[in-house]
């Protein structure tokens, strides 16, 4: 009889579908894959992860016997745009500033778009660039709530239909440690998944203080990484990769969520610092899911899942049950570096129009992560169906302002700082008063 959990069989039918067990092309066939093309390339959002990105694909190029050449660049903040311009021999003329910029760059004959804004902006950015048919690099996360996390789904589908390739940022999946792990579970060596637990946590990130006659959608921007409404909260923006890898190994999303969270130490922002939840992806499978970010706390950045016949990290640790190390599956790639690999694959489907599609993967894990969210700011049992089918759900258009596409249309006003969700009430409060440094003698 077949177990009630995720039994091999079930993973390589997901594996078929997303692509689980695809291997990256060997290197002497990549580059003579690509010889002799030129792929012209406009980045939007040029902060430290726009900046690697495009460098990054820069050097996937060269590695697949392309050539890329970097003909605009966009952010909210001329001097960004200017900056990572000079960088790469980009004129100022086409390093665009403003909301819109990424307009200005699809009306420029560019092949490529890589897409690293505040995740606010992935929905309304990828349906523009899909809809000028471009090739699409977009990082993680791709949504702050559901409607923009089927808005994403959509457009992938659209690029389907177009037959253009979408990469997204979620760089486990280009990993040889994680492509490892998830052909030896294809092969059925760990048996069935019975449970597991994932995790990112760590300390606090950077806050920005609004600048002298700043208006809130500049101060949103720069700011963005404190704003729910902007990053999805960090259990979107950071825990986000943890989440993928499970969605990935299981082959499904939860089928529900229910948790808790709160903030402590947080000085900027609506957000929380922590998450703890329980992802039920039914047939008994549960996964415990917890993010934090607080200063001085013990932390990791992890996945581990329990199979009938042994343990295994999502980096490629497996064993046993009774403890002995399995020889995992050889994969060979490009890259040593994912992060260069994904560009790598980015490449190579066009080249090879292969048609490689990320845009479902990344936004189901996108939203899962949202239903998380949700489940711990209200206090409710959240189900995959409130975000995908029950149109009469609460949860179904619970969208964040301002949206994307207000940033556009004129002024936007800024939620207020420090004053976040209270489970249970339905409503927004004023955050707890942090305890007073104190003085040192």
């Amino acid at each position: 009889m077949e177990s009630k959990n995720v039994s091999r069989r079930s993973f390589m039918k997901s594996a078929a579908a997303v692509g689980v067990a695809a291997q990256a092309v060997p290197l002497f066939t990549a580059r003579a894959q690509g010889a002799g093309r030129k792929f012209k390339v406009g980045l939007v959002g040029c902060g430290g992860r726009g900046a690697g990105a495009l460098k990054q694909c820069v050097e996937a190029a060269k590695l697949v016997g392309a050539e890329v050449e970097v003909l605009a660049v966009a952010d909210v903040f001329k001097e960004k745009a200017v900056r990572v311009g000079k960088l790469h021999g980009v004129p100022e003329a086409h390093c665009f500033d403003g909301f819109d910029g990424y307009r200005k760059i699809l009306a420029l004959p560019v092949d490529i778009l890589l897409l690293a804004t505040a995740p606010a902006f992935r929905p309304l950015h990828l349906e523009a660039a899909v809809a000028a048919g471009k090739h699409v690099f977009m990082e993680k996360p791709v949504a702050v709530d559901p409607p923009g996390a089927r808005r994403v789904m959509a457009a992938g589908e659209v690029a389907k239909q177009k037959g253009l390739t979408i990469v997204a940022g979620t760089q486990r999946r280009h990993q040889e440690g994680y492509l490892k792990m998830a052909k030896a579970l294809q092969d059925g060596l760990m048996g069935t998944i019975t449970g597991g637990r994932i995790s990112w946590c760590g300390g606090a990130l950077w806050v920005r203080a609004r600048e002298a006659g700043q208006d809130d959608a500049h101060y949103l921007a720069n700011n963005w990484g404190n704003f729910v409404g902007m990053s999805g909260d960090h259990i979107c923006e950071q825990h986000v990769h943890n989440i993928d890898v499970a969605n990935w190994v299981i082959g499904k999303p939860p089928v529900s969520a229910v948790g808790f969270g709160g903030r402590a130490r947080r000085e900027s922002g609506d957000q929380f610092d922590f998450f703890s939840l329980d992802l039920d992806y039914g047939s008994e499978l549960h996964i415990h899911s917890m993010c934090r970010q607080i200063n001085g706390c013990y932390g990791g950045v992890w996945e581990q899942f329990v199979g009938t016949k042994g343990t295994f990290w999502g980096g490629g640790k497996m064993s046993t049950l009774d403890g002995k190390k399995l020889d995992l599956p050889e994969i060979k790639m490009i890259s040593s570096d994912p992060y260069v690999q994904e560009h790598v694959d980015l490449l190579n489907s066009i080249i090879g129009n292969k048609g490689l599609n990320e845009a479902q993967n990344v936004a189901t894990s996108t939203l899962t992560a949202i239903m998380g969210r949700i489940a711990a700011y209200t206090g409710e049992l959240v189900r995959w169906s409130d975000l995908m089918e029950k149109k009469d759900s609460p949860f179904y258009n619970m969208a964040c302002t301002p949206t994307a596409d207000d940033f556009e249309k004129g002024p936007v006003v800024a939620p207020p700082d420090d004053v976040v969700a209270a489970p249970g009430s339905g409503e927004k409060k004023k955050a707890a008063k942090k305890p007073a440094a104190k003085k040192g003698k």
